[in-house]
């Protein structure tokens, strides 16, 4: 539809609006005056965003894959956790902008951050456009539902500090707006499709596999729905979800596979119901109109605005609301998780709804459909003509009435029992009610206004400037931010030095029980064996836990540093170095005799199964030192003869490729490596391919002939050579499609004229 000068001086004046409020919201993140900074508070933010981000940025300037992870949980692997987001494009650029200073700050990543909120601010602008095009308010409208999208309680709360969440559903305009363009014409319109399944691949590679599932879903919803408005047969249905689902599964392959293949190895494969059953508590619906209340975010908080217009667009005959209220409410009820009935009688039966925990994610849906029920609503108010404002004004009068009398009359009891020092009120929580009471009476005021005459800008302009009042006003308490500035956060304790400086090949693993904490072993290169990552390789966290101290894991991931306020540990010691940290003293411990890297040993325990090598390993009398627990339910023979006079050092050691020297072990013997058992990794002995064995149920070992000299071990997985394959296919078919689209209309242009 080719476009006025008049619709685009009002998308152009919305667009400058949105960026506008994007400055002014985030204006103390952006200031150059260090008294006014604010920055995020640390937690996920940094201690896994932050983290992973300069891990992956200093490989890529130096033009390596990052593949694998030394410096968290005794190692994982980096691709594979979505989180780390290696190959999403907006990081890659973001990586790209900073390579000629080769510094990754924590602002690097804030301005991430903020830059994802403006961009789906604008397409959720798009979106609302789209869906109202034709009528007189759809500008203001589609403003109002960006406003509302972009600002409001789930957008402003947990997703900034969870940046891959963020990151992955601000692609969720452009995938629905996709779909709605593809079943606008009288033929399914295969191009837009395409747009859908970029947005989706995109957001996959974002790194938020729960939401891309929330998403997905949706896509495909919404494509059912408008094929079943336009009657046209189930078939053009499913091409149109292969189409888009299979492009973004292409896209973002390189992810996918590495991924699909880690998840089998950790933790979350486990879990059972009682783990991922959590969701929203039932009262806290209330957060739609008392935010602030009952949690520190309000993820259902669309504004008491943004909630009228979006009641406004139900009520009123706007297009989809179907769709859009339905999708709420089914969302609504599975964000309950195991707090009511709906989500364990869906659990095992919509495919891959019982591999998430976390069920109040579903907040993500709720948000995106009240945004745009609230853009819908204040385009069908904002296009009304006197007529019908008088006629629906009585019926609105009574609602916003009984509305202002509902929060004014909780903040009243609030008040009381404030005043009579019950438990449990506080001058905080009071404040928010007053607020939500406030805003009330405001919104009647306003609305009632403008349907005196709703095409008055001003009157439209007071009704979305309150809506921004609003939100800004929720949001800034939302948002987890504090007045510090970037530059002083994540300041490396002194007390790591020694195991920083320690000039030890491999460097020297450590327990950052203190001291390095979260997964700043990765943001300082200090091997940890711990860290905050949500998904744990299932052998070594059944042997390093949460447990503290933890002598057996020491042993076998050859730790010598341990970073702790204790005085004494129960395994020899000395108190190296003294510092603190964030939670106040830490002294560095370096083991009196830690083990190696790479042993040699010659007894064997055999076993069968990380079950019974976990059994073995609580034997008391067990010396994991002397004796190596070995997996051999493969078949797995041992060669006579075992004997382990020699040594084994390590001279190079990299991420994805370590060298180990063996001297003087003219017998056959087993090494026994600190390495994580994982697929992927391989090992040459003198060159020759070798078995890589599993051992303690957690760890690596290789069979040696007599006389072995070299090993050499490299991680070379299967899943990304063969992801990367597809995701290249698939990225350079979208950029040639692209071309041959954008020659074919040149040349019609052209043919024209």
């Amino acid at each position: 539809m080719r476009l006025t000068g008049v619709r685009w001086r009002a998308d152009a004046l919305a667009c400058l609006i949105l960026v506008a409020l994007w400055g002014g919201f985030f204006w103390r993140f952006l200031t150059p005056v260090a008294a006014d900074q604010l920055s995020l508070a640390e937690g996920d933010f940094s201690g896994q965003f932050v983290a992973f981000g300069a891990y992956q940025a200093a490989r890529l300037w130096a033009g390596e894959v990052p593949l694998w992870n030394p410096y968290n949980n005794g190692g994982l692997p980096f691709l594979a956790d979505t989180q780390a987001a290696v190959f999403y494009p907006p990081r890659l650029l973001t990586i790209a902008l900073t390579g000629l200073s080769r510094e990754w700050t924590y602002q690097t990543l804030e301005v991430e951050m903020m830059t994802h909120v403006l961009l789906t601010s604008l397409l959720m602008y798009g979106l609302v456009r789209r869906l109202t095009a034709g009528a007189r308010g759809s500008a203001a409208g589609a403003l109002t539902g960006a406003i509302v999208w972009a600002y409001g309680g789930f957008m402003t709360g947990y997703p900034p500090l969870q940046l891959a969440l963020l990151e992955a559903v601000s692609w969720a305009p452009l995938i629905l707006l996709g779909v709605h363009e593809a079943t606008t014409q009288e033929r399914l319109r295969p191009r837009w499709l395409i747009l859908s399944g970029l947005a989706l691949g995109l957001s996959v590679l974002a790194g938020h596999p729960q939401t891309n599932w929330f998403l997905g879903w949706l896509a495909i919803a919404f494509l059912a729905w408008r094929i079943y408005q336009r009657r046209w047969r189930w078939t053009v249905f499913l091409s149109g979800a292969t189409l888009v689902v299979t492009l973004a599964a292409a896209l973002a392959a390189v992810q996918l596979l590495p991924a699909a293949e880690y998840l089998q190895h950790t933790t979350r494969i486990t879990y059972g119901f009682e783990a991922k059953r959590n969701g929203f508590p039932v009262q806290d619906v209330i957060q739609v109109i008392f935010p602030r209340v009952l949690s520190v975010w309000s993820p259902l908080y669309a504004g008491i605005v943004g909630a009228i217009l979006a009641t406004v667009g139900l009520w009123q005959a706007t297009r989809d609301r179907v769709f859009w209220g339905g999708a709420a409410l089914l969302a609504l009820l599975l964000s309950f998780g195991g707090n009511a009935a709906l989500y364990g009688l869906l659990v095992n039966l919509w495919p891959g709804l019982s591999l998430f925990r976390g069920q109040e994610r579903a907040a993500m849906v709720i948000a995106l459909a009240l945004s745009v029920l609230a853009g819908q609503g204040a385009c069908a108010l904002f296009s009304l003509d006197a007529a019908r404002a008088g006629a629906i004004r009585a019926t609105l009068r009574r609602g916003l009435l009984l509305l202002g009398l509902l929060t004014g009359f909780v903040t009243i009891v609030a008040f009381v029992l404030w005043l009579g020092e019950a438990t449990g009120f506080n001058a905080e929580k009071l404040g928010a009610l007053a607020f939500s009471a406030l805003v009330a009476w405001l919104a009647a005021v306003a609305v009632l206004w403008l349907l005196r005459r709703p095409g008055d800008r001003l009157r439209q302009a007071a009704v979305v400037a309150l809506l921004v009042f609003d939100l800004f006003t929720i949001a800034g308490d939302n948002l987890l931010a504090e007045p510090i500035p970037p530059g002083e956060r994540l300041k490396q304790p002194d007390v790591l030095a020694v195991a920083l400086d320690d000039p030890a090949v491999p460097p020297q693993r450590v327990d950052g029980q203190r001291g390095v904490l979260a997964n700043y072993g990765t943001l300082w290169q200090i091997p940890d064996i711990r860290g905050i990552s949500p998904l744990w390789l299932d052998g070594p966290y059944t042997v390093i836990g949460q447990e503290f101290p933890n002598p057996l894991a020491w042993e076998l991931f050859a730790v010598r540093y341990v970073f702790t306020d204790w005085q004494e540990l129960p395994v020899p010691s000395t108190i190296v170095a003294s510092g603190a940290d964030a939670y106040g003293p830490v002294n560095a411990h370096r083991l009196t005799d830690p083990r190696p890297f790479a042993l040699l040993m010659a007894d064997v325990w055999r076993v069968e199964g990380d079950a019974n090598a976990r059994a073995v390993l609580a034997e008391p009398g067990l010396n994991p030192r002397r004796t190596l627990v070995l997996d051999v339910s493969g078949g797995v023979a041992l060669p006579e003869g075992l004997r382990a006079t020699g040594s084994a050092t390590v001279t190079d050691f990299a991420p994805e490729a370590i060298t180990i020297m063996v001297r003087d072990n003219p017998d056959p013997a087993v090494l026994s490596l600190a390495l994580p058992h994982y697929p992927g990794w391989q090992a040459f002995v003198d060159g020759q391919p070798a078995p890589l064995l599993r051992a303690y149920g957690a760890l690596s070992a290789v069979i040696l002939p007599g006389g072995a000299t070299e090993v050499r071990l490299v991680y070379d997985p299967w899943t990304f050579k063969v992801g990367a394959a597809i995701s290249i296919v698939a990225w350079g078919g979208l950029a040639l499609g692209s071309l041959w689209l954008v020659g074919v209309r040149l040349r019609r242009k052209d043919g024209g004229r």
